[in-house]
């Protein structure tokens, strides 16, 4: 049988000669190459495209998850130590997505806002909101400008923030510290400090009637006041003054980044951040 399956033989000539094989099982082989192998190529293409479309839902399941387990602890002031290690969990299987890959600086240029921190030197800021009646802290946001760059750019940490019976409510006052960050591997930057700044004063109704009443014709004094009030802007600048001596700085590991969510670990145990992307914030 095996020789008669391989055996070939010439056929009387029709209109020119040709060598024919013999099929003994009466299949229909299909001698279109190119049509034979495009099922195979297709089906591997729907299967490589089907495990994409599944890793992309589960990392939204997961990015929801790590969400769902930040939210009811007030931006990290009220995490207890459970939630905490249900948190820690979930972002580490968040950023176990796209481990390893360089970050984008394209991506990471924009505004995005705070959803949780274990960093000290910030829940200390909602620690003092939650005790002291006449200061509030409204949003945190991280700003980067970086867009037409590939080896760093500026990063501003922005607290809006408030003194109830002078200022308006959440936003009265922003303060903002500027920075300059540096790409040292794929992940890390390294920020040098430049400044700190409070800026955008917006005084509420009730100072505003007092300096200006609305009764009475506003002097120009009293709206050079209101004008000067608007547009105050203090800066302390924070950069090193000696020579040899380096800016104030630390180490910074962004652990996760796509179009919507930013992971940070303050590298040497300053605590991680939780961010989502925001409108674009003007300063």
């Amino acid at each position: 049988m095996d020789r008669i399956a391989s055996a070939t033989f010439s056929c009387p000539a029709i209109s020119m000669p040709r060598v024919c094989r013999v099929n003994p099982f009466g299949l229909n082989i299909n001698t279109n190459h190119r049509k034979r192998f495009s099922c195979p190529i297709a089906v591997a293409s729907g299967e490589t495209t089907a495990r994409v479309v599944d890793n992309e839902l589960d990392l939204e399941h997961k990015k929801h998850d790590l969400l769902r387990a930040v939210q009811d602890t007030q931006r990290g002031l009220t995490a207890t130590s459970d939630q905490r290690s249900i948190i820690e969990e979930a972002l580490v299987t968040v950023e176990g997505f796209n481990g390893g890959e360089e970050i984008d600086l394209v991506k990471l240029d924009g505004t995005w806002r705070l959803q949780y921190t274990s960093a000290p030197d910030v829940v200390v800021l909602f620690e003092a909101a939650s005790r002291l009646p006449f200061f509030q802290v409204g949003q945190v946001f991280q700003k980067f400008e970086c867009r037409d760059r590939s080896d760093g750019g500026i990063i501003r940490n922005v607290v809006q923030w408030s003194l109830p019976s002078l200022l308006e409510e959440q936003e009265g006052a922003t303060l903002v510290v500027t920075a300059k960050f540096d790409k040292v591997c794929s992940r890390n930057i390294y920020l040098q400090f430049e400044e700190i700044s409070v800026r955008n004063i917006n005084i509420n109704e009730q100072l505003q009637a007092l300096i200006a009443p609305a009764i009475l014709p506003r002097s120009f004094l009293s709206l050079q006041l209101l004008q000067f009030i608007r547009t105050f802007k203090a800066q302390i600048p924070v950069t090193a003054t000696s020579p040899g001596r380096r800016s104030v700085g630390g180490l910074y590991y962004l652990s996760y980044l796509d179009n919507n969510m930013l992971l940070g670990r303050s590298v040497g145990g300053g605590g991680v951040f939780v961010f989502t992307k925001s409108q674009p914030l003007e300063l």
